[in-house]
């Protein structure tokens, strides 16, 4: 002790500068009692009552989650824009909310069917004998679903399948050439519901200008996220959704896009995680055409730990976390291993570390 002209052996340890971790979390870094860079040993204890912290906290075991919330719009997810192709006079526009499946027109030039395909590649050239590659396949695909045969579903354009084609289009009062211009078939990945129609009948049919937008069928809601909350998004993980009215439902992540979006004037290019949940009990949403709705995100979770709070957390010198365990009127420091920061309280483990200890929180 200070005074008694005696000096203390060194002991091993490890150098700790009382310093609390807040820092962990962004937020000020804090002082202890002994004062703002007072140096301590792994293990040291204090008698002195005036070195007790300011406030104590108990070691707790729970579970911790990593949660947040965010706004979402209950609907028919985002709409896609369908370009037009071909050139002419628009004749017919599928009306809005109509749904629109595999084989039917979703719109018409100079009273010629546009038709509605199901796949993930986009038309991008005509199709005719000879011509080879997977866009092949997907059309031979539907033409076969739709009920048409005599050729093979592969990624060639045979003789038999221009056969084949002839016959659909003298179903739909097309030329029987026996090719697929390019525009007169669209895909999707399934049924469609139209959005918005953005062209009038008798407008000129342009290429790409938008003809309408569509949607898919079901009900979800749609998250728009940051990209620094790119945790959350996490395909197939469950979520809850809070309606309007207050009430809770489950729902599950079906699907997770990164969208940039082009500068625009003097606003730089971003890019969100677009995030699109299927809710579990959709009847809860009932009557609800659209509407503004809470998603709470769960992005990880600990099961039966150990924490403290965030506060309660000192910096080692050397790197690493420890905490101030208070005995009566003595304490002593004890180093930590962190995990999971959550609603204020972080896991941590560390060797002499149980439930019900208490633990220094400094002012």
């Amino acid at each position: 002790m200070i005074g008694t002209g005696r000096r203390r052996r060194r002991r091993t340890g490890r150098v700790v500068v009382v310093v609390v971790a807040v820092a962990v979390v962004a937020a000020a870094a804090a002082t202890t009692g002994s004062g703002l860079g007072a140096v301590l040993r792994d293990g040291d204890r204090s008698n002195s009552p005036g070195g007790l912290p300011p406030q104590t906290a108990k070691v707790t075991r729970q579970t911790l989650a990593d949660r947040q919330t965010q706004a979402g719009t209950w609907g028919y997810g985002k709409a896609t824009i369908l370009p037009g192709r071909l050139t002419g006079t628009v004749t017919a526009l599928a009306a809005t909310g109509s749904a629109v499946k595999r084989g039917q027109a979703i719109y018409r030039v100079d009273n010629t069917p546009v038709v509605l395909l199901y796949g993930s590649l986009p038309a991008y050239r005509a199709l005719a004998t000879g011509t080879k590659g997977p866009d092949v396949e997907q059309f031979e695909q539907n033409l076969k679903a739709l009920g048409y045969s005599g050729f093979t579903v592969d990624e060639t354009y045979s003789t038999s399948t221009a056969a084949a084609v002839k016959e659909w289009q003298d179903d739909l009062d097309l030329p029987k050439t026996g090719t697929v211009d390019f525009g007169r078939v669209v895909y999707a990945s399934g049924i469609v519901r139209v959005d918005a129609q953005k062209v009038a009948v008798g407008d000129a049919a342009q290429p790409a200008t938008a003809v309408l937008t569509y949607t898919g069928t079901s009900r979800v809601v749609t998250v728009d996220l940051k990209v620094d909350d790119a945790r959350l998004a996490r395909k197939s993980a469950k979520v809850e959704v809070i309606s309007p009215d207050g009430k809770k439902g489950a729902g599950k992540i079906a699907e997770v896009k990164t969208i940039v979006k082009p500068a625009e004037g003097e606003k730089p290019a971003t890019t969100e995680i677009e995030v699109t949940v299927v809710v579990d009990n959709p009847k809860a949403l009932t009557g609800l055409d659209r509407a503004s709705v809470t998603v709470g995100f769960t992005a990880s979770e600990r099961r039966d730990v150990l924490t403290v709070p965030v506060a309660a957390l000192l910096a080692l010198a050397e790197g690493g976390y420890g905490v101030q365990v208070v005995d009566g009127t003595s304490t002593r420091i004890l180093a930590v291993q962190t995990g999971l920061f959550a609603d204020g309280r972080v896991e941590v483990t560390g060797t002499g570390l149980v439930e019900g200890m208490v633990v220094g929180v400094p002012a």
